[in-house]
């Protein structure tokens, strides 16, 4: 079942339509990918999801119910333009919003240590904001937005100005946080972490959904009956064996006849791979054999680009 479904929501500012008839299903425990170029719409849709503002049309539901005030403290938010008042201690700061989310003052400090203990930060408590570095700053909302426990989170673009290893850090608490029952709505434009770290994905272009679904049936319905083949033996009798059935060869690495060789071969619909693997089979030695699915990046490019 799904923890939020927006239907037909309709955003407009003056002139510019920022949404257009949006619908989405988000299923609980995901990791939830929202994707799109600058302008898309992706950032009204978070802020109407966050309540800070409304839909001109369309509904939005938590829990199979309409969105209510009272619904955000079951949200977490961490937008992507982030401020902390950078002359208040840290720790300080951070009890503060823990309280603005429900918390009372000691259970937000036992809970805020644990977090900037696991975040290797738990001496920066009595620092200044000013004195922390962009990263730790980040860590740091990071922390707030998950301290509460909500059953929605929502990043928007998270990893923005991380080191790797702190990016990957990032990543794994993600992951944690789903598989202990938190929902997550992603947005980047980082198709690498996207393919790392999502179940399911929506793309938005020009204020419409262009795209749903789960993020493996996406690059499966988007294949090109591309393969690539690994094999040992004579690169030239396979290209005879292969000739006028249906396959045609798109690309070969230098022949080397006592190495492993690798050939890729776009296959017309109507071909049976079992027949193709051994039609290969009967001329060399086969090594491996895959499709080649595509990768979101493409995917999101040609989409965008409606080439899809």
């Amino acid at each position: 079942m799904e923890i939020l479904k927006v239907e037909n929501v309709t955003k407009r500012f003056a002139n510019h339509t920022a949404l257009d008839d949006v619908s989405l299903e988000v299923p609980r425990g995901s990791v939830y990918g929202l994707l799109g170029p600058n302008g898309a719409g992706k950032s009204t849709l978070i802020r109407i999801i966050n309540r800070i503002t409304a839909p001109d049309s369309g509904h939005v539901y938590l829990n199979g119910h309409e969105l209510a005030p009272e619904d955000v403290y079951k949200i977490g938010y961490l937008p992507e333009e982030r401020g902390l008042y950078k002359q208040m201690k840290v720790g300080e700061q951070a009890v503060y919003f823990a309280q603005l989310k429900g918390l009372s003052h000691r259970e937000a400090t036992a809970r805020l240590k644990t977090w900037f203990k696991k975040f290797g930060i738990e001496y920066w408590w009595d620092k200044k904001v000013s004195e922390l570095s962009k990263g730790m700053a980040q860590k740091v909302q990071f922390i707030v937005t998950v301290l509460h426990e909500p059953e929605l989170l929502i990043f928007d673009e998270p990893f923005s100005g991380f080191d790797p290893i702190n990016a990957n850090l990032l990543k794994e608490e993600i992951l944690a946080l789903r598989d202990n029952g938190a929902t997550v709505i992603f947005s980047t434009h980082n198709m690498a972490s996207v393919e790392e770290i999502c179940d399911h994905i929506t793309l938005i272009n020009k204020s419409h959904n262009i795209l749903s679904g789960s993020l493996e049936q996406i690059r499966r319905e988007h294949g090109t009956n591309i393969f690539e083949v690994e094999f040992i033996g004579d690169r030239t009798a396979l290209a005879t064996q292969l000739t006028g059935k249906g396959f045609s060869l798109l690309e070969a690495d230098d022949e080397e006849p006592s190495a492993v060789q690798k050939l890729k071969i776009h296959i017309d619909d109507h071909i049976r791979i079992k027949e193709l693997v051994s039609d290969i089979n009967s001329t060399v030695e086969i090594r491996s054999f895959r499709e080649i699915i595509p990768s979101m990046n493409d995917i999101f490019i040609k989409a965008v680009s409606g080439i899809l």
